[in-house]
């Protein structure tokens, strides 16, 4: 039986949105909700691996964005009291985690972006090119006024998801990069399966040490204790118990044998695995499961420490880059399933 080949835009709970469909592989893409992959699923090894709801609504989406399927943040995690300092400025964003006084996450996974390019090629990709024009239209430009384009890639292939954004300066001044997804991975994420039989495997060098009244870093790198190791040896049960925020520097696991930068999901049970693979531009991961008993979890990659902008340390070492005007930065990451 031949399998489903198409890239097609379909309406999903009222809005426009993208399907796409390669070698067994099938997502929903919704460009005007910042372009996230609402679902992506391997329907041959029966594994729904995005967080995902049949009865989540368009409303209750929003709400909680970062929460569900695959979005994209650009200046993700905490701004300590909303500041962003870059070579030649300052930038005010508002505070919108009062508990801890910061801003959190930006807000290009809360703008609607349009479709460039949809297609399924004689390569066997099926993708679509979504796009984003932050101006003087855009309702955070007043806090932000740096113009810049956002191009996101999402395609399909024998080679799984591949996920690529792309940044171009548009303005006058340095543009600061700091780029994540908060990749929420479905718990269990085989059909049938228990969440007890989920671990994660986490490429960790050394632990980044956090304020814990307000969740941003202190600058002490850490060496790994027994706990941290569960990660490394790929032991880890990334739900049924709270993990918030545990962050390291990243290395190599190995996959097959070979050296792989990323992390590997394992549904012990059935053998059935989620490899989450990042170009070496994605220096950190985080890890987060929203107290453990919401049936999903979080490994974020992550280039730029959190506060990146704003700490006292070289750059190579809190992972913060600026792009020169009319250049380009360029990052990407790629699922697939064993």
């Amino acid at each position: 039986m031949a399998k489903e080949f198409y890239a097609r835009k379909t309406m999903h709970k009222g809005i426009e949105a993208v399907e796409l469909a390669a070698e067994g592989y099938y997502a929903i893409v919704a460009p005007s909700l910042g372009s996230n992959v609402l679902r992506f699923r391997d329907n041959e090894k029966g594994m729904e691996i995005f967080r995902c709801s049949d009865d989540l609504t368009i409303s209750e989406f929003m709400n909680s964005p970062e929460i569900w399927g695959l979005p994209t943040l650009y200046l993700p995690n905490r701004l300590d009291n909303g500041v962003l300092k870059t070579s030649d400025a300052e930038y005010h964003f508002p505070v919108n985690e009062t508990r801890f006084g910061n801003h959190l996450h930006g807000f290009l996974h809360k703008a609607a972006h349009k479709i460039k390019a949809l297609a399924a090629d004689k390569t066997g990709r099926a993708y679509v090119t979504t796009t984003y024009t932050h101006d003087e239209s855009s309702f955070f430009f007043n806090c932000f006024p740096l113009k810049f384009t956002v191009d996101i890639t999402i395609e399909l292939s024998k080679d799984g998801l591949k996920h690529t954004f792309s940044i171009t300066n548009k303005s006058k001044k340095m543009l600061p990069i700091s780029v994540a997804t908060h990749t929420t991975i479905n718990a269990p994420f085989v059909d049938g399966g228990k969440q007890e039989n989920i671990t994660l495997q986490v490429p960790a060098v050394k632990k980044l040490q956090f304020n814990k009244k307000r969740w941003l870093p202190n600058g002490r790198q850490l060496n790994l204790t027994d706990y941290d190791m569960e990660y490394v040896n790929g032991t880890m049960c990334p739900v049924l118990k709270d993990i918030c925020n545990d962050m390291y520097t990243a290395g190599t696991v190995k996959l097959d044998g070979e050296d792989f930068y990323g992390c590997v999901m394992t549904d012990t049970e059935s053998g059935k695995k989620i490899c989450y693979e990042v170009d070496d531009k994605y220096k950190f991961w985080i890890v987060w499961n929203h107290e453990g008993f919401m049936n999903y979890f979080c490994p974020e990659p992550m280039t730029a420490q959190v506060n990146a902008p704003n700490l006292d340390m070289p750059r190579e070492k809190s992972g913060y880059e600026e792009v020169a005007p009319k250049q380009t930065y360029t990052v990407s990451q790629r699922f697939f399933t064993k």
